[in-house]
């Protein structure tokens, strides 16, 4: 393999590549993924199980045209902690369901009356920032999940941190032939294996964890209160899903919106939240950290992403395993993610220059700015139990200036308009 080829979305990957390749993916989102259910005070393992089944639906839905890996949603977090609070998981679970029911819906009217609205609501002025916010928002996780915003900073989380981050940032510049394609796990385990060195990592949970184990399957329970609680989270889902899809169509050249199209991508990772519902498990969600991977190493075959998923199945069963993994400390998922994403906000600025924005534009200007600000100023907008904040509080305000910047150059109100 030469150095730094770009292996494509449709591509074979021998199995001696694939597995190494896989496990990366993997690592990558397993830190996050598994912080949801421990929220929720849930086994962690019916998570990865749903995860891994999500990840294959969402493959053989797209007709393998689109690679990305489905992990646990963070956008649930709050609504379901209140109606967890009040009615207990199995109500949650049903609005899980329900929310998932009604993004298939709005995939079918995707379907219907396609996608060229999206080019009006968010034009690369607009859809650029939105993208980089995807990734820049989520810095100071980054930052927190490797101690380095701690009021008392500890030695030992730094080191580790600066470990996993030197390896991969460097890495992706020395390697040579596979190396190359594999930095991210190769810092994963250099990271761990300094924090063991550091005596940051404890063994005793994984002692204690059986060899196999099988996921803890829990039916829905439906209440209209509670469903009408946790609805609403399902523009902050579409206007991720949409963010994640152009930034991965820039990545790996394709308009993934129009084929395999954004309705069936749509589908996908609602009908993933719907039967993750159904079966105990946590909404799930397309994932930046996987995102960046594939920016980071141009690999983009979902014959990896499958891979991935299979192995997350595996480790659902194998008690030991997924506790193993679990022990992962926060300074390695911390330097990881400084880098992936940065990765994701790096996308976002690439879609203003591979459009050739004009900023010579007063609303191009106007666009970006507005949108930049709203997403890293902190402001948040509530509605009923839901807030609004970061990259969808900007998303819906870039839409709401596109559209009435359309609605002005229609009538002919605007002085940069093109001229028909």
């Amino acid at each position: 393999m030469a150095n730094k080829r770009i292996i494509q979305v449709e591509e074979k990957v021998p199995f001696q590549l694939l597995l190494p390749l896989s496990i990366q993916h993997m690592f990558a989102m397993f830190g996050a993924s598994v912080l949801v259910p421990f929220i929720f005070g849930i086994s962690p393992a019916i998570v990865l199980f749903m995860n891994g089944v999500g990840t294959l639906l969402f493959i053989a839905i797209t007709k393998g045209k689109a690679p990305a890996y489905l992990g646990s949603s963070f956008a649930f977090l709050a609504p379901a902690g209140i109606v967890i609070s009040t009615w207990g998981y199995e109500y949650a679970l049903g609005g899980f369901v329900a929310v998932g029911f009604c993004g298939c819906v709005l995939a079918l009217i995707i379907y219907k009356f396609g996608t060229e609205w999206i080019d009006v609501v968010l034009p690369p002025a607009a859809m650029g920032p939105v993208v980089a916010l995807i990734g820049l928002e989520l810095s100071a996780s980054a930052a927190s999940n490797a101690g380095l915003l701690d009021e008392v900073i500890n030695p030992k989380n730094v080191t580790v941190f600066l470990v996993t981050l030197g390896v991969a940032v460097f890495g992706s510049i020395v390697f040579r032939k596979f190396l190359s394609v594999i930095p991210i796990l190769i810092a994963v385990l250099a990271g761990y294996a300094a924090a063991v060195l550091c005596g940051i990592v404890s063994f005793e949970s994984v002692a204690a964890a059986p060899w196999f184990a099988l996921p803890n399957f829990t039916a829905p329970k439906f209440n209209a209160e509670a469903i009408l609680i946790i609805l609403p989270v399902i523009l902050v889902i579409a206007s991720e899903h949409i963010g994640h899809q152009v930034v991965t169509s820039k990545i790996v050249g394709r308009d993934l919106l129009k084929d395999p199209g954004l309705h069936r991508s749509l589908f996908a990772d609602n009908f993933s939240t719907m039967l993750s519902g159904c079966i105990g498990s946590v909404p799930t969600t397309t994932y930046g950290e996987n995102i960046g991977v594939m920016a980071m190493t141009g690999v983009y075959s979902v014959r990896v992403i499958a891979g991935a998923a299979i192995l997350s199945i595996i480790c659902s069963f194998v008690g030991k395993l997924s506790m193993l993994i679990s022990t992962i400390p926060g300074p390695v998922i911390g330097g990881i993610s400084f880098l992936l994403y940065g990765m994701i906000g790096t996308s976002g600025l690439r879609i203003l220059v591979d459009s050739k924005v004009d900023f010579g534009k007063s609303r191009n200007q106007a666009l970006t700015s507005v949108i930049f600000v709203t997403g890293l100023s902190g402001i948040a907008v509530k509605i009923g139990n839901i807030q609004l904040t970061g990259m969808v509080l900007a998303c819906v305000v870039g839409m709401l200036l596109s559209l009435s910047f359309y609605i002005l150059d229609k009538l002919r109100l605007t002085n940069d308009r093109e001229e028909d």
